[in-house]
Order: structure tokens, then sequence, then C-alpha cells
């Protein structure tokens, strides 16, 4: 019975699931185009260094909303708010993939270069800490109100769902995202199916909704 209560875990659980769904919702998101377009420019690792910052401030603002609304719910009436929140997100989800354009990839990457552009006028020569700077900045406000932070809030009103494996995981899809979209975004950016990787999160969500509807029937 030992491996049945490992797999079972929902530390690895909350770790596994939230590793998934923001790997899945940060590739081709407009912080992955940013950090990719600031590498180009910049030396990568100050890149990574902001962004990376700047999204982990993110998941614990994000975190600290999902736990703090489960807080203030009562214990019975928890599962099915995060059944009805993972269900409404993976269908709007499915339904934003329906309607996006071909070159929806392509617009997020030409709104960030947008951002970045602005935020660069009239900058002097950059030094590390400006970069970083720029990079937190630029990724901390894209990111608020961006679907990959209501994932994260959904995920913490889960009641299977520990905080540290959220956390863990939450970091490292974000620390794999950048590393990534720093190193080698150029030739992933060109890849990026936008509408497949919607419909893939949507999916996902609608797994969780029917996992934690099933809590709630008990």
């Amino acid at each position: 019975m030992k491996p049945l209560a490992v797999a079972h875990d929902p530390g690895l659980t909350a770790f596994g699931s939230s590793l998934t769904a923001i790997t899945l919702a940060e590739l081709g998101d407009k912080t992955f185009f940013m950090a990719l377009i600031l590498a180009v420019r910049h030396r990568p690792r100050w890149v990574f260094v902001g962004a990376f910052s700047a999204l982990a401030a993110v998941t614990l603002i994000s975190l600290g909303l999902g736990y703090g609304l489960k807080e203030l719910l009562p214990p019975g009436v928890v599962p099915w708010i995060a059944a009805a929140l993972f269900l409404g997100f993976g269908l709007k989800l499915l339904l934003d993939a329906q309607g996006m354009a071909a070159n929806a990839a392509e617009e997020e990457a030409q709104d960030a270069e947008s951002a970045i552009d602005r935020a660069e006028q009239g900058q002097s020569y950059p030094t590390a800490w400006s970069v970083i700077w720029e990079a937190f900045g630029l990724v901390f406000i894209a990111e608020l109100g961006d679907r990959t932070q209501f994932a994260t809030i959904f995920l913490a009103t889960a009641p299977g769902f520990t905080f540290a494996g959220l956390l863990a995981g939450s970091l490292l899809g974000h620390g794999v995202v950048t590393a990534l979209a720093v190193g080698a975004g150029q030739w992933i950016g060109k890849r990026v199916n936008e509408a497949l990787l919607y419909r893939l999160s949507g999916g996902l969500f609608l797994v969780f909704g029917l996992v934690s509807l099933k809590q709630a029937l008990g």
C-alpha cells in the first residue's frame, strides 16, 4: 500500500499539477517573448534574474490570494468553488483557442517588443542592475492579470494541494520556461502553437475541475 500512498501524496500531486499547468501557460506567453527579446538585446543571465524574480513574486502573490480565498470560505464549500473555477477556466481557454488567429504567437511577440521599446526609450548604456530591473518591471506588470496568475490562484483554492508543492512546481515551471526563453527562445518562438497550448491547458483544467467535483460529491 505504500506506493499507492506516495502516488496520492498531496505535495507531489500539487508539484506535478502546478509544474504542468505553469509550463503550458507560460510557453509562448507575452512574458516568454519579453524574456526572449531582452536576452537578444542584453546579457541573458541578467534577463533571467530579473524575469524569474518577477515571476516568483507574482507566484507568491497569487498563492497568497488563492489560499486567502480558501480560508475565508466554509470547508464544505471549497471543493465546489474549486471545481467551478477549474471548469470555468478550462472552458474559457478552450473557447479562446477556437477563436485564436494562426499568428497569435507573432502578435504576442509584437506586443512584447512594443512594451520593451517604450521602456528603453532614452535609455543610456545598460548596466547589470538596470537590465535586471527592466526585466523585473516589464515581466511583473505583464504577468498581473495573465492566465498564468489566474491558474496559480485557482490551483491554490483546491483542497488537496499543499502550499509547498504548488510553490515548488510553479517556480520550477517558471524557471524552465524562462531559461528556454533566454537560451533557445528564438528557435522555440517560431514553433509555438498558441492554440494548441491553450487547448492543452484547457483540457488540464477540466481534469482538475472533474477531480474537484468528485471530491465535492464525496
